[in-house]
């Protein structure tokens, strides 16, 4: 499954800062009207912690909604690890644009930055195993193409990106179609190319979704005498994804089992934000 890039996502980019500008801005900031139209400003924005930067494309896009006359310059870039205190991107332009952009832009980079550093943690962990830890669609309503572009700027990778572009036959899908062979058989014949990923739960429903011809099965919770039993049966059949209790703690060990990937929620849903600041001079 490719991951996301900046081109794949453009257009989101935009409509996404729209909307992020119309629920701050609304009829209008009207702390900015006190500074005179005609004022320009400088400002810095650092990073007070270590972290991975992601959302430039994000913050251009508020400053260029706000007042093209803003001039936004980069110090870091996608991608790259900061430092504590490190300056992120210099601003010149009218004042009021400034201050009323501040927010929103920073909004965008606290959160997507956050997701690439949660990432890169989570991808030094594995470093040397082969292994790709994946992504879900366990992301915020409205920020999936973001986090998911953050994902892969912090060293991870994409699973599908929603419920359109690839199969994954779960539990409840196995039981309603009758059972793995005839979930599959449905999937094939309702989206020819596209990916059949089965969810298995025992050795036992591994075979089965081999048989059928799965391209990837999802191993859920299976332990790891299991998964590197997993491992032997599928190869070269089938590519393995490993499920469900993946922690700091356990992920070296997964990765270890020689499972082709690890899909881990806690990518974009445990994040913590990084602690930005924006310091303005005239």
């Amino acid at each position: 499954m490719p991951n996301l890039t900046l081109q794949d996502i453009n257009a989101e980019i935009d409509a996404g800062v729209r909307r992020a500008l119309a629920e701050d801005v609304g009829t209008g900031d009207i702390t900015a009207q006190l500074i005179p139209a005609e004022r320009l400003a400088h400002a810095t924005v650092i990073t007070r912690e270590a972290a991975v930067l992601c959302g430039t494309a994000w913050v251009d896009a508020v400053f260029r909604q706000i007042d093209p006359r803003v001039a936004v310059h980069w110090q870091a870039a996608d991608g790259e690890r900061v430092q504590a205190n490190q300056p992120l991107f210099h601003l010149e332009g009218p004042a009021r644009a400034l201050l009323t952009g501040e927010r929103t832009a920073l909004n965008f980079l606290q959160t997507l930055s956050g997701v690439a550093t949660r990432c890169q943690h989570y991808a030094d962990l594995v470093e040397g195993t082969g292994v790709r830890l994946l992504d879900t669609r366990k992301t915020l309503p409205g920020l999936r193409l973001a986090q998911k572009y953050a994902v892969t700027c912090g060293g991870c990778h994409n699973h599908r990106i929603g419920l359109y572009d690839a199969f994954l036959i779960k539990e409840n899908h196995i039981a309603a179609c009758g059972g793995i062979a005839e979930a599959v058989a449905a999937a094939r014949g309702i989206g020819p190319g596209k990916p059949v990923e089965v969810e298995v739960e025992s050795l036992d429903e591994l075979d089965q979704a081999l048989a059928a011809g799965a391209d990837i099965v999802m191993l859920d919770e299976l332990s790891l005498a299991d998964m590197r039993i997993a491992v032997d049966r599928a190869k070269g059949r089938a590519m393995l994804e490993a499920s469900g209790g993946v922690d700091e703690s356990t992920l070296r060990a997964i990765a270890e089992t020689g499972v082709d990937y690890v899909s881990i929620g806690a990518l974009t849903k445990h994040v913590q934000a990084i602690d930005l600041s924006m310091r303005l001079r005239q």
